[in-house]
């Protein structure tokens, strides 16, 4: 009975799939497509996913992502059906060849030499990573249908262990998400990040989407009001435009919340209106996008510092568009995206729709540009490249979101976020950068390290005595910067270099420990460096002080860091044997007692310093490499997603039990109305009514209002959420937030 309503439900999951391929695909091509399915229904009979359902569905649910979020034809449908076929059961690459074509076969082939990189218990290995990424250039086609595979895990991702979801997270944020963006697959971008706080963060998810939901009939009132006067302009001019609004995503509102420290009802930019045009005979794309914003500024006034034009410069992924925003009905702002239609099918289906349209066309789009730039970089590694540092120049310097500034000429440059007046001056010339002294942003002198910001002009000034510096390597982000002034460093200062390298021998020798890759590993992590040559340089160079050394090689925790804290590790088995429980929770664990695999040891904990969690915050934990002791993060830290996406076998469950005899240091941001006396009442009501030790307390004050920062000492997050709900009841005071950065 079960056998014939599985078989049903695979029937009709596959009859879904043809309904959506019957009109993109030929009569012989849709009889392929059934083969492909065929074999594969027979090669994963009996096999079930973890959620209990036929494995088979998976396959097909890839498929019909490629088919309605990608766009792709029907040989990467094909090669969606038979995806883990080779990886999951008897056939070979050679059988799927003799059967469907050697084209088939190499794009199954991709997809099974990668499937163990994300799928293991370990973290990435330098060269099954590099095979991923080198599809982007040998056959796209893999990793869109790879992504296609992952959004189909993170859809189902509730049916897996809570160890295996929290690495899977950090992985898709850390790849997935800003390579989704990259190739311009906005719609999975946004969905995977969705997925992500849903699964990570679930009560901030579930709050967010509710007060969504809420004011959701309200909104779509504005945006009537806000779109009437518009349209009927249009309908005036004769001019065809499909208007629609959107709301922001919940990750996105969650995002802007958490990065401006504030509360859902004071993000203002909640939605936006796009307007998609059919292009007219005669006129170009860019000239009808001005002549509709025109338009537009005859309805409403608009905000020139808040315009953008990625219709001239579009943006590396081949995203094109013109913003603006608009004052509407009551004051309030509104963000209009104005696009043509070829534009909106690029912004939907990212690097495919481009392709289509570029067919035929000699042009170099930036992402033809960007695509070089992942070649040069497998061409021209860096030298001794570790596993992690090689994921993390490709994740920083090719996979961030972008930058836009202008040479003196009004050329554009696209770099990524973060990146320096020296990054730009080494995507200029080699020469222009290793003469750099500093650099002139927007007419106005800037030091080297100046990070940029989208629209500044930037002109380098050079010297012909000036040559690259070690300390340079801290000043950049881009692996092109970094390689060009490593390998210069490489030729001018091999003095360094060697003093380093005898130096840190001499160091570990007295410490009875050798050089070896797992040892610098260690350092390179500990000293925040992206390779051995950059360390042993520094070292070299007087920049790394090794006074801590044994410390970092013993893996010992400072005592002053050492937190005996109200956690409670719960038990866990290796593999995926058993799923954790409450009922295995040993009540009188308190802390400081975790099972791994078979033994029990005794570990010491202490908070990360990037985001200092307090009891009652959503918290990860990681294993140190030798099993001594734990560091603890907060769920959203950007330092833990990349920790769970390298080390997802370190991951440790572990939950805050009661415990109120620790304070923990928070740092508290409040601003208001300056007046006589504001200081003395926050003092008052917090030492006085509330008894909270105050450790440090700066304040400044300009044109009538204030800023102060508090550090104090709380118990858990319920105490701080009281404190602040009192702070901000004081006369004057306008905001009262929470920030991570706390000194110690």
């Amino acid at each position: 009975m079960e056998q014939e309503s599985d078989e049903r439900i695979i029937e009709d999951a596959f009859a879904e799939l043809e309904r959506l391929i019957y009109d993109r695909c030929s009569a012989d091509e849709r009889a392929d497509i059934r083969k492909a399915f065929e074999l594969a229904n027979t090669a994963h009979k009996g096999m079930r996913r973890k959620s209990g359902e036929p494995y088979i569905l998976h396959p097909i649910a890839v498929a019909k992502i490629v088919v309605q979020d990608i766009g792709l034809a029907y040989k990467s449908i094909m090669a969606s059906l038979l995806h883990d076929v080779v990886e999951d059961t008897s056939y070979t690459i050679a059988d799927i060849s003799r059967l469907f074509g050697e084209k088939i076969a190499s794009i199954v082939d991709g997809l099974t030499k990668i499937e163990g990189v994300f799928d293991g218990d370990t973290s990435l290995q330098a060269e099954n990573f590099k095979r991923i990424l080198h599809t982007l250039t040998d056959d796209l086609r893999v990793i869109l249908i790879k992504m296609a595979d992952r959004l189909h895990n993170m859809r189902t991702l509730e049916s897996m262990p809570e160890h295996k979801r929290t690495k899977i997270i950090g992985e898709t944020m850390y790849f997935f998400v800003p390579l989704a963006h990259r190739l311009g697959l906005y719609e999975i971008k946004t969905e995977l990040e969705n997925l992500c706080l849903r699964n990570s963060m679930p009560d901030e998810y579930n709050s967010i989407q509710r007060k969504l939901e809420e004011g959701e009939e309200a909104r779509q009132e504005f945006i009537q009001r806000f779109v009437r006067p518009i349209r009927e302009k249009f309908e005036q001019e004769k001019v065809n435009v499909a208007i629609e609004g959107y709301t922001r995503s919940v990750y996105s509102v969650w995002r802007k919340m958490n990065s401006k420290n504030i509360s859902f009802e004071e993000v203002s930019d909640l939605f936006a209106v796009r307007l998609i045009f059919e292009l007219h005979p005669g006129i170009t794309e860019r000239a009808q996008c001005w002549n509709i914003y025109q338009l537009l500024t005859e309805v409403y006034r608009s905000r020139p510092d808040k315009l953008r034009d990625w219709t001239n410069n579009p943006k590396v992924n081949g995203y094109e568009a013109l913003h603006c925003t608009l004052v509407g009905p009551l004051g309030t702002w509104v963000d209009v995206q104005i696009r043509s239609q070829r534009m909106d099918d690029i912004a939907s289906h990212g690097v495919v729709a481009y392709w289509k349209y570029k067919k035929g066309k000699d042009q170099e789009n930036e992402l033809d540009k960007w695509l070089g730039q992942v070649k040069d970089m497998f061409d021209n590694p860096a030298e001794e490249d570790t596993t992690m540092a090689f994921l993390d120049r490709f994740q920083s310097g090719l996979l961030a979101f972008e930058v836009y500034v202008y040479t003196p000429k009004g050329d554009s440059k696209a770099l990524p976020k973060g990146a320096t007046a020296l990054d730009f001056a080494y995507s200029l010339h080699t020469g222009i950068g290793s003469k750099a002294i500093a650099a002139k942003v927007n007419h106005k002198l800037k030091p080297l390290n100046y990070q940029l910001r989208s629209g500044d002009q930037i002109e380098i000034l050079t010297a012909e005595t000036q040559h690259p510096q070690p300390e340079w390597l801290d000043m950049v982000v881009t692996p092109r910067a970094k390689n060009q002034i490593m390998e210069s460093l490489k030729t001018e200062q091999q003095g360094p270099y060697k003093q380093g390298h005898d130096l840190l021998e001499k160091e570990l020798k007295r410490l009875g420990i050798t050089i070896h890759s797992r040892m610098i590993n260690k350092l390179l992590l500990a000293y925040k460096v992206s390779n051995k040559h950059e360390l042993l340089s520094k070292i070299g160079a007087g920049l790394i002080d090794l006074s801590g050394l044994e410390n970092i090689v013993r893996q010992n925790i400072p005592k002053k860091q050492v937190r005996y804290w109200g956690l409670q590790f719960l038990p866990f088995v290796g593999g995926d044997k058993k799923e954790e429980t409450e009922e295995k929770i040993d009540p009188k664990n308190t802390y400081m007692l975790q099972e791994v695999a078979e033994g029990k040891k005794k570990l010491s904990y202490t908070a990360a310093p990037c985001c200092k969690p307090i009891p009652g915050d959503d918290i990860i934990c990681f294993l140190d490499e030798d099993e001594a002791g734990v560091t603890i993060h907060k769920k959203k830290c950007r330092v833990a997603l990349r920790l769970a996406a390298q080390h997802g076998d370190r991951i440790i469950q572990a939950r805050w039990a009661k415990h109120t005899a620790m304070s923990f240091l928070v740092r508290l941001e409040l601003r208001g109305i300056d007046r006589i006396g504001v200081l003395q009442d926050v003092s008052n009501l917090i030492t006085g009514e509330l008894s909270v030790n105050i450790r440090k307390i700066s304040m400044s004050a300009d044109d009538g209002v204030f800023e102060s920062y508090l550090d104090l000492y709380v118990h858990d997050t319920n105490d701080l959420e009281q404190l602040i709900e009192k702070v901000k009841k004081i006369r004057g005071m306008e905001s009262v937030k929470r920030v991570d950065k706390v000194d110690d």
